[in-house]
């Protein structure tokens, strides 16, 4: 049922989403014409062409070559997916979080890359004396926390350059990474290991370490991070103990979301 609202649309995004719900409800059919869409929507030939040549050019709507008629692209689902994968990843990782928190008897998260943020969206706590406060539900800087550099590092030098150009990446602690170029190179580095740490960059006294959740393309969803206080967490205990436990699970909640690697 559409969402009723007293905001006028605009007519190129109501065509656009109009001509989407041509293919979502046809029967069987698959592919169209242009003088077939342009009847169906009630909209000139020439409004209908270019409507779908900008669609084709972002990867929502792709031509066959053999008919010369339209289909729905890649980009569509690709965009379904991950709505998909956002939807179920809490239910799906919840069990694996806790048997993380379990084996290595420090604070679970999971959260999600928005541009340059991080959404914590879960954790489990662990049963210590001493624990950091909750980040659940706060949306704070990629660059400076475990989470946020485990899948910054899979985004290419155009996104990096697009989300922190010109940008002041502020100095949390006195470790916080402040320039584009040592951020780019640091990334590198996590990208070749496959793992992040956060060592005091975002908060004094607290070190997390974090990989990435990946989907059917190899692509970071989201990621898990163990976190606690700087006195408990060495890098011993981080690579040695951590780690091993981590990598088991992101894997085995990677692997339910269709990745091969």
């Amino acid at each position: 049922m559409p969402y009723k609202t007293n905001v006028k649309p605009v007519q190129s995004v109501h065509h656009a989403l109009e001509l989407f719900e041509v293919f979502r409800t046809a029967d069987k059919k698959e592919e169209f014409g242009v003088t077939e869409l342009s009847k169906t929507l009630g909209l000139h030939k020439n409004n209908v062409f270019r409507l779908l040549a900008t669609l084709e050019s972002r990867g929502y709507i792709e031509q066959n070559m053999n008919t010369e008629n339209y289909r729905l692209g890649i980009g569509i689902f690709n965009l379904g997916q991950k709505f998909i994968n956002k939807l179920g990843i809490l239910k799906l990782a919840k069990p694996f979080m806790e048997k993380i928190v379990e084996q290595v008897n420090e604070s679970v998260y999971i959260g999600i890359l928005r541009e340059g943020s991080v959404i914590y969206l879960d954790i489990v706590e662990a049963p210590q004396t001493v624990r950091i406060v909750s980040r659940v539900g706060r949306d704070v800087p990629a660059y400076c926390t475990a989470i946020g550099k485990a899948q910054l590092a899979y985004a290419s030098e155009e996104e990096l350059n697009k989300i922190y150009m010109g940008a002041r990446l502020r100095r949390y602690t006195d470790k916080t990474i402040t320039s584009l170029p040592a951020l780019k190179k640091h990334l590198r580095e996590v990208g070749e290991k496959d793992y992040a740490i956060d060592d005091e960059e975002f908060e004094e006294r607290v070190r997390c370490i974090a990989i990435p959740i990946k989907d059917y393309l190899g692509v970071p969803v989201s990621a898990l991070s163990v976190s606690g206080p700087a006195s408990r967490m060495s890098d011993e205990k981080m690579t040695e103990e951590i780690l091993p436990v981590l990598k088991k699970y992101s894997r085995e909640i990677s692997k339910r979301l269709g990745f091969q690697g």
